[in-house]
């Protein structure tokens, strides 16, 4: 009866006008008398039962399916779980309700798992740049951000460009902007390279970019964990399905000149099929489609490259196969300091641990019909045995063999909303660098859903409608 009595009476005072700070005014000018009153105001509330806010989060902990989102992100992989984080750190716990949609919870098969996990800032594109340099900040302040614990098992050791004569003018003229941006390389000569890396053959090397500065290499799975766990302990929830469909309502919007005559349909529900195949259905304000490899198809449930006008144009996401391969190095392998160097000819390799222990990769444009092996016989081995002498007896002891997404139409990445729908968003594209930039790419995406606009990078040039117009964006760096 007393707390009855004592609750009412503060809920009194503290709504008395005659002494009420309103809520714009900052804290450090609130009267301690009320400052004081509201407190125990919100204890007394707590003693009486748990609020609306703290029902849904203890639903969210128990993996109840929602109904409603107010942001669903398609996609738990590294950009997806970072727009998530994004969106929740920037509106706090209590802030919007977002719902990531994963199929697999094991991520036995995301791209992730294949990255090299090359950190490094060499592009032809200033987006890409400031997407990498966010990157590198990032993993450098990872432990204030996320605790001691969050350790993804950084190398500075560098990352090597070689170039053959062909070559040598793209990486003088990339260098020109890399350097414009405020990233630390180093144009060396064949001398140069010879004389730093003296167990390195350059007989076909024309030039070679070293990036010294923010660039080396680290555990993509322990990032994308990392980030996950970031955004699930701000609130976002994690559902395990896989979206089969849309379902759309007719809108009176208006949507511009040079549309179609139909209705505009616009989206906010998606169907998720459960992993024990029950079909569920969730409301959204906001949709993003971070899918990686899924995109595309996807993108077609939302009639995106099957409907007329603005949705005539498909989500050029496709396939890329990727092999990666682990082998030893017994006798005088290179030092401690060898960067992840990538070959004129497209394959990549860096030390793995600190003893003889290496991977390379390669992302095979022919002859995929050829088992692992066969492959690196062929194709792997010559190439790593030309460009370091020490690799003459080196057998394979592990190698992979994956797909990740690739924008066929220009290589770079597609984020920001649909043209035609106001709701949907797109963050996909990133092809093989998309571990290292996904922390911009989803503090880019929550900017535009929280703010409308991009606030930090200005990625504008990376937006869907480049398809529609037909002016791609091509870059020539890509791993």
């Amino acid at each position: 009866m007393f707390n009855r009595h004592v609750s009412k009476l503060l809920t009194n005072l503290i709504s008395n006008r005659s002494i009420h700070t309103t809520r714009n005014k900052c804290k450090e000018f609130e009267n301690p008398i009320l400052r004081t009153l509201r407190i125990l105001r919100e204890d007394f509330t707590r003693l009486q039962g748990p609020s609306e806010n703290d029902i849904e989060r203890e639903r969210a902990l128990m993996g109840v399916f929602p109904r409603h989102a107010d942001v669903v992100i398609i996609g738990g992989g590294a950009i997806g779980s970072s727009i998530a984080y994004w969106l929740k750190e920037k509106t706090s716990k209590e802030g919007i309700r977002v719902v990531v949609i994963e199929k697999d919870m094991t991520y036995s098969k995301c791209t992730t798992l294949l990255s090299a996990g090359g950190l490094h800032q060499q592009f032809s594109l200033p987006e890409n740049v400031q997407l990498s340099l966010y990157g590198a900040e990032f993993l450098r302040t990872l432990k204030k951000r996320f605790g001691p614990g969050a350790d993804i098992q950084y190398c500075p050791q560098g990352h090597l460009i070689l170039a053959d004569e062909e070559g040598a003018q793209r990486i003088i003229d990339n260098n020109f902007i890399e350097r414009e941006l405020g990233v630390i390389n180093q144009i060396l000569t064949k001398n140069q390279l010879q004389q730093k890396f003296p167990w390195m053959n350059v007989t076909d090397v024309e030039l070679a970019c070293l990036g010294l500065e923010k660039h080396g290499w680290f555990d993509p799975w322990a990032l994308l964990s990392v980030v996950r766990y970031g955004a699930a302990h701000l609130g976002a929830q994690y559902v395990e399905g896989e979206v089969v469909d849309f379902l759309f309502r007719d809108s009176e919007e208006y949507i511009g000149e040079g549309m179609d005559d139909n209705p505009y349909k616009a989206v906010n529900e998606v169907v998720v099929k459960m992993p024990d195949g029950e079909h569920k259905t969730m409301e959204f304000a906001f949709c993003v489609i971070a899918a990686g490899l899924q995109s595309s198809e996807l993108a077609q449930l939302a009639k995106i490259g099957t409907g007329s006008g603005m949705l005539s144009v498909r989500l050029p996401i496709e396939k890329r196969d990727r092999y990666v391969f682990s082998f030893d190095c017994p006798e005088s392998p290179p030092g401690i300091n060898t960067p992840m160097t990538v070959d004129h000819s497209g394959l990549y390799f860096r030390r793995n641990g600190l003893g003889g222990s290496f991977i390379a990769g390669v992302s095979p444009c022919d002859d995929a019909e050829l088992s692992l092996d066969e492959y690196f016989r062929d194709k792997v081995c010559p190439v790593l045995q030309n460009r370091v002498p020490a690799f003459s007896s080196i057998k394979v002891k592990n190698s992979w063999r994956g797909s990740y997404e690739h924008n066929g139409f220009d290589d770079s990445g597609i984020i920001g909303p649909h043209p035609y729908y106001h709701n949907l968003y797109l963050a996909t594209g990133f092809s093989g660098f998309g571990i290292q930039q996904a922390p911009a790419i989803g503090r880019a995406a929550a900017e535009l859903i929280l703010d409308g606009d991009f606030k930090t990078i200005d990625l504008t040039r990376f937006g869907f409608d480049r398809l529609i117009v037909d002016k791609p964006m091509y870059e020539t760096t890509v791993v």
